[in-house]
């Protein structure tokens, strides 16, 4: 039987159609199978966890955007135990988009029913205080979780879906967000023992997909199935210099300049003068002076459609 989780809301309702579509095809074949339909935020994460409390293996098909991949993954205590697969219908589509997945949903659903190719996804774990939350695609300290929060609430995004240019959101945001940040210090520790002081930084991010926020390609050399985070920090620039760079971050070609540093880890503390927002895989979290940021042990057996 094949299970799938459903965020109907997806893309301001495309996810309903897009499923309505989906279902049909599954009827037409006889083929058996349940459905959850996400009702609120922390449903889907809610769903896994009943469903992995019924059976010790199972197969999960996601429906949604990057944020119902997140809250699922945030469901499941034993990765090994489950595989993955992902129709995307999201505004950023970040993952799917890192993962090269097919953005037909019809042809998606295809590989789903007959998988051929299977990875080996890696987990991020971002740690604050007591707390702990897994991504799939980045956790970002500072401007960038600022953008995911103020996109949360954006009827611009919600417009711009309508007219599937959703990604543009993230774009017309960052802009005016950048015109209210003060860059921060910050000091990072990677793999406990390598530590770099910034004076002034606006963001850092550990990726574990090349993209975030909607297509900037921020670490294109990020692999998703390795054991390493990509990390990404800005600082130093002036306001006018980061507007100059966003368009060249969607070609990856913003890593050639000062004020942009790359890093490889397995493991990063991140630690503000201040508390700063954060994000995991866009979803606004909370803020932190200090997150821990590592990959997961385990991986989860993806469907690559």
């Amino acid at each position: 039987m094949y299970t799938f989780i459903v965020n109907p809301n997806a893309r301001t309702g495309l996810g309903q159609k897009v499923w309505h579509e989906l279902e049909s095809v599954l009827k037409e074949r006889n083929i058996s199978y349940r459905a959850f339909l996400t009702k609120y935020r922390g449903h889907a994460a809610a769903i896994t966890r009943n469903l992995l409390s019924e059976t010790s293996r199972c197969t999960l098909t996601i429906l949604g955007g990057d944020g119902t991949v997140n809250e699922v993954i945030n469901g499941i205590s034993d990765f090994e135990a489950v595989t993955l697969a992902y129709i995307p219908i999201g505004s950023s589509n970040d993952f799917a988009r890192g993962m090269k997945l097919s953005s037909d949903p019809l042809a998606a659903l295809e590989h789903i029913l007959a998988p051929s190719r299977f990875t080996y996804l890696s987990v991020g774990t971002a740690a604050y205080g007591t707390h702990r939350r897994s991504f799939a695609v980045s956790s970002g300290f500072g401007f960038d979780a600022e953008v995911c929060c103020r996109i949360s609430y954006s009827r611009v995004k919600a417009f711009l879906n309508r007219l599937s240019l959703g990604k543009f959101s993230y774009v017309s945001i960052a802009v005016s967000s950048l015109l209210l940040q003060t860059p921060k210090r910050m000091v990072l520790t990677m793999d406990n023992r390598r530590s770099v002081t910034f004076e002034k930084v606006y963001f850092a991010a550990a990726m574990n997909q090349r993209y975030e926020g909607g297509g900037f390609m921020f670490c294109p050399n990020a692999c998703p199935t390795d054991e390493f985070l990509d990390i990404i920090v800005a600082e130093g620039l002036s306001k006018l210099k980061i507007l100059c760079l966003l368009p060249t971050a969607f070609f990856g070609k913003h890593t050639r300049f000062s004020g942009i540093h790359i890093y490889r880890c397995r493991a990063i503390t991140m630690e503000s003068e201040i508390s700063l927002p954060f994000h995991t895989d866009g979803e606004p979290i909370s803020r932190a002076r200090r997150i821990s940021i590592s990959q997961n042990p385990q991986r989860i057996r993806f469907i690559i459609s």
